[in-house]
């Protein structure tokens, strides 16, 4: 019998207490065995201050709920010898005054640089741009600039919360961008519905981007507008609510394939919900040769458009009993009740922040392998993904460019693991050189250097 692999993460209410703690024998211990006890996590402990006969310390403490939290904090206030000074929110702290700027790339210090940089010395190469457009690769931002574009109405897991709310993500996109694969992600937040107003935008605004990523726009109006610019702009253009989480899903499909000898071609797949996510696997899956994908939905347009793409429209039922891969993407917690799991199934619940079942049910119920929606993190594909495109000053970004960079990132996994770790600079390092070659090797390039 095949060993039964379970993939487990959860969300963390995460908190900094500062306390004085009586520097001798058993006291720090005694402080961390009580958090422990009530189901408290460390991240970091630093010492702040030493004093005479006391230490000042700082300890991060990851817990599940508020009220894990409370009792926490009315455990500690208990302790002789120990006193809480302070409770600060790290999370909070963090994101004060936002998480990305705008920084020059060369020192300006005196006259003589500024006239270098800007005026006169700029007019010439605005005039060589002028001359040969193409120029502008070379000599300005351009093609590392990618919009970060949406207006809110699917933002994580938390709905249509509205493009100013949603800024915190679209600066931790720009933020990845920037970190793992030295791009420049500039949100830009669009107050409308309209899948008209944002194409008109986009298609207004493009030329100061190499690239444009859509993120957190609603279904259906996410394809029509990925569509529409796909088909009017010259740079590449990808959803990554779609695409992103398509390509990480393939990567983990890949390896579970491995570890549990599950031919992912021949296997049938059932997709429960059909929006933005579970269209975008559909559609990779099927270019990579699966010749069986079931599918449901609440909206009857989109099961039309799966089934015009080659999908089997069937039911909750029809899906759990056909389907050796069974992949959730609803936003439903609970949605799938551990009898419907038949022995031997993989499942991959993927909503966040509840999937549609918890891993462990699912292996308990007979599933050879489960996994949650934040094993299946998209920033492990865009950077990469961008980045490379980008190199090869690709029209597009295909299912080729796709499917390379999902082999790729399933490459990095070490064993047992389902997708590598996302701060591995290699792996996006090595998903932009496969994408980069399969944009030449498919045609998309346009050549300019």
């Amino acid at each position: 019998m095949e060993d039964a692999v379970k993939i487990e993460y959860s969300d963390k209410i995460i908190r900094t207490f500062r306390v004085r703690i009586q520097d001798k024998p058993s006291y720090l211990g005694l402080l961390t065995t009580a958090v422990g006890d009530l189901s408290g996590m460390f991240g970091e402990i630093r010492t702040v201050h030493i004093g005479k006969g006391y230490k000042v310390r700082d300890l991060d403490v990851y817990v599940d709920t508020e009220d894990a939290f409370n009792n926490i904090v009315n455990e500690i206030k208990k302790f002789d010898g120990i006193e809480l000074l302070e409770i600060k929110d790290l999370v909070q702290d963090v994101h004060e005054g936002g998480k990305i700027k705008v920084v020059s790339t060369v020192d300006v210090s005196s006259i003589d640089d500024l006239s270098i940089v800007y005026t006169p010395g700029v007019a010439s190469i605005c005039r060589l741009i002028f001359k040969h457009p193409e120029l502008a690769h070379k000599y300005t931002t351009i093609n590392k600039n990618v919009a970060i574009v949406t207006n809110g109405t699917a933002i994580l897991g938390l709905g249509d919360i509205g493009p100013v709310a949603g800024m915190p993500v679209m600066e931790g996109k720009a933020l990845l961008f920037n970190v793992l694969a030295g791009l420049n992600g500039y949100p830009l937040l669009i107050e409308s519905k309209s899948a008209k107003d944002i194409i008109e935008t986009v298609k207004h605004i493009y030329l100061t981007f190499g690239a444009i990523k859509l993120e957190d726009i609603k279904a259906p109006e996410c394809f029509e507008i990925e569509d529409e610019l796909d088909k009017c702009l010259d740079i590449p253009v990808m959803h990554d609510d779609q695409h992103g989480t398509a390509i990480v899903v393939l990567s983990a499909l890949i390896n579970i394939a491995k570890y549990t000898h599950t031919n992912i071609s021949e296997a049938s797949v059932g997709i429960i919900g059909l929006g933005a996510a579970g269209s975008g696997i559909q559609k990779l899956l099927k270019a990579y040769g699966v010749k069986n994908i079931y599918g449901t939905d609440l909206n009857q347009d989109i099961i039309d458009k799966f089934v015009q793409r080659g999908g089997i429209p069937a039911d909750y039922t029809d899906i759990m009993e056909k389907s050796k891969i069974v992949i959730a993407t609803t936003g439903c917690p609970g949605l799938i009740k551990p009898e419907w799991v038949r022995k031997g199934q993989i499942i991959l619940a993927l909503s966040n922040p509840d999937p549609e079942i918890d891993a462990e049910a699912a292996i308990d119920a007979g599933a050879v392998f489960a996994a949650d929606g934040k094993s299946i993190n998209n920033a492990l594909a865009f950077p990469g993904v961008f980045k490379g495109a980008m190199k090869a000053n690709a029209k597009c970004i295909n299912n080729a460019m796709k499917i390379d960079a999902a082999i790729t990132i399933a490459h990095f996994a070490e064993e047992g693991d389902l997708v590598p770790n996302i701060l591995n600079k290699k792996v996006h390092d090595a998903v932009a050189d496969a994408v980069e070659k399969a944009a030449y090797m498919s045609g998309v390039s346009k050549n300019i250097r």
